[in-house]
Parts: C-alpha cells; structure tokens; sequence
C-alpha cells in the first residue's frame, strides 16, 4: 500500500473513503506551516488545527495522518456543525438496538469505526458541553459507552480537531470545557491564511486554471494578462484557497481564448448582462434592494439585525479576540459583553 501524505481520504456513513485534493504551496509561510505540521505528525498526541474557513484544514488533517505511524488504518471524519445536538452523540459513539425511538438495530460510531486510527472532528467548537465530557473521557481512558449501552468499550483513537473560532473564548462564555481543550491542543497549528502566503496566489491560480483548461478540454494553457493577475494579487481572499478556486475556475470557463483578462470575484454583481439599455447601475439596485428589505421590517428589528452583524463582522476581524472586537466597534469591553450575551445564540462563528 503506498503511502499518501497531501491526499485527503473522506469517509461517508459507511466508513468507505475517497480521495478528493491536495495541498499546494511554495511561500514561506506555507512551507512553515508544512514543516511544522511534519514533525508533529509523527507523535501520538492530539492536535488543534486553527484557521479561517477555506484554508485546507481538512488537508492537512490528512496530511496529520498519512504521515503518522497509524497511515495504514481508518482516517475518519466528521463535520461537528453539520448534526443537531441530539444525533452528535450517537454519531460519535453509537447506539445500542433500542436506545431510543428508531434505533431498530446496533450502530457503531465514529470513535469505534476510526479504532487504531485517526478521529479528524471538524468544527469541533460546535460540539454541544454534555458531548464534550464524553469525548474527555474517551481522550483520558480510552474507552466509553454507547448510547443506551453500559458495557465499556475500549478504543485506539488519535483525535485531529479543527476549527475557525477562538475556542479559549468559548471556554470564558461556559461554552466549551476548558479540560477537554488542554487536553485536545497538545499542539496547535494555526493554517496561514491566503493573503499571508506571499507569491502562493499566482502559482495556485495557474495550477487552478490549467487544471480547469483540461476538463474543458481545451488543448491550450491558460495565461493571465497583467491586469488579472494584480487583481488577484491584490484581492483580499476572505474566503481564502477554497475562493481562489472558484473564481479562476469561473474565470477560465468564461474567457474566450486561452487570456483570461476578466477576473469576477462576485458573480451576483458580474459584468456580464449589465451595461445594457435600461439596466441600472449594480450600485443603485443594490441600495434600493437594501432600502426595500429594511423598509419591510419593523425598525426595532432592523436595528438587533444591524447589532448582530456588526458584532460578527468585529469578532471575524479580530479572529475572534473579544477585547479587540469592543475596540473596534468603539465600545467598552463590559458593553461588548452585554451585546454578545444578548445576541450570543444569533451570532454566526
């Protein structure tokens, strides 16, 4: 069996995987990052992998594992924010026949089915308190119990979180148990993000775009004129590698010849179909779109859905640091506070 170390091996309900991307790179930050991840790998601890949405951590969850002494067994993952509450614990432990309304039969979990392997817990910030204290026991003595079950289960599992919140300020709002993150964050390796990555825009966009020549069946390697490629080097990426994709997928698709000169990082607002007769300017239909949507809701409304914006946007621009989000937003920190207690549970993190 050949060892894979930059594949990412998915696994669906069933446990059968699929390899889906690699990661790419040549800047600085990005070869640290690699380096680093490395030499960890090969411990049998836990790890934290932080970052922005769309920077490959599920990549280099991967990369954790096929580097590591457990590469020939399970890698298994799970996306956290994708269950309710109610189905996390039997997603992650199993059911026992009749545990509860609709368990007609015994199901293992993800813990037992990634036994001797690697448990990868996407979005792990998500994960509900009385959930948590499971985990922490799986983490400290290796063994639980399946839901509706009594008899020990004992198992061999090393645990690769990730997410994008600041899990340390999840454990000062009561929201995340501050022994399970001790006890997770053996090492922390925090993902650059895009524009961090100085030269890796161009060098990922041409990779993007060839490969996106090829499944159009275009027998030419695409070229960026200058204008497209400042563009995208002076883009922003808050969507980091995941958008770059995107938009030089959709550049290439659009472009006529093998240039691409027109660069569309917001395809509801693109050039295309506007600039005719009659057509209004993109600015103006988007505030009398905005003035019309406000207009039809009762101001008290308005002004809470203007608060939770604004206190998600200042949290994303502090990467989640509450003290400097108050400061952003002009406030104290006790104010801040009161708004995010108040607003916590509409608050998207």
């Amino acid at each position: 069996m050949k060892r894979q170390a930059s594949a990412l091996r998915e696994t669906d309900r069933r446990g059968s995987p699929a390899v889906v991307g690699e990661a790419l790179g040549q800047s600085e930050a990005f070869l640290g990052f690699q380096e680093r991840l490395s030499r960890v790998a090969q411990i049998n601890r836990p790890v934290l992998l932080v970052g922005e949405r769309g920077t490959g951590k599920e990549l280099a969850a991967a990369r954790l594992h096929f580097l590591s002494n457990r590469w020939q067994e399970p890698l298994i993952a799970l996306n956290c924010s994708a269950l309710t509450p109610s189905l996390m614990e039997s997603e992650l432990f199993g059911h026992e026949k009749g545990a509860f309304t609709g368990a007609e039969r015994l199901r293992t979990g993800r813990f037992e089915a990634a036994d001797r392997g690697t448990l990868f817990l996407d979005e792990i910030g998500t994960i509900p308190m009385e959930v948590q204290e499971k985990i922490l026991r799986v983490v400290e003595y290796g063994s639980f119990e399946r839901v509706g079950g009594t008899a020990g289960i004992e198992v061999d599992v090393r645990i690769i979180a990730a997410t994008n919140a600041d899990l340390s300020a999840l454990v000062t709002d009561g929201r995340f148990k501050p022994d399970l993150l001790d006890r997770l964050s053996f090492e922390v390796l925090r993902l650059p993000a895009l524009r961090e990555r100085i030269g890796d825009i161009l060098f990922l966009a041409n990779h993007f775009a060839v490969r996106m020549a090829f499944e159009l069946g275009r027998g030419e390697v695409p070229q960026f004129s200058d204008e497209a490629m400042t563009a995208l080097e002076n883009y922003s990426w808050p969507g980091n590698v995941r958008e770059l994709k995107n938009v030089v997928e959709r550049a290439v698709y659009r472009s006529d010849s093998s240039l691409v000169t027109e660069i569309v990082f917001d395809p509801f607002h693109s050039s295309h179909g506007q600039d005719r007769p009659g057509k209004e300017d993109p600015g103006r239909e988007k505030e009398k779109f905005l003035t019309e949507y406000l207009m039809n809701k009762p101001l008290n409304e308005v002004i809470q859905e203007l608060k939770i914006r604004l206190l998600t946007q200042a949290l994303k621009q502090s990467k989640y640091n509450q003290r400097k989000a108050a400061g952003i937003l002009g406030l104290t920190y006790n104010q801040f506070r009161g708004l995010y207690r108040k607003f916590s549970k509409d608050i998207k993190t």
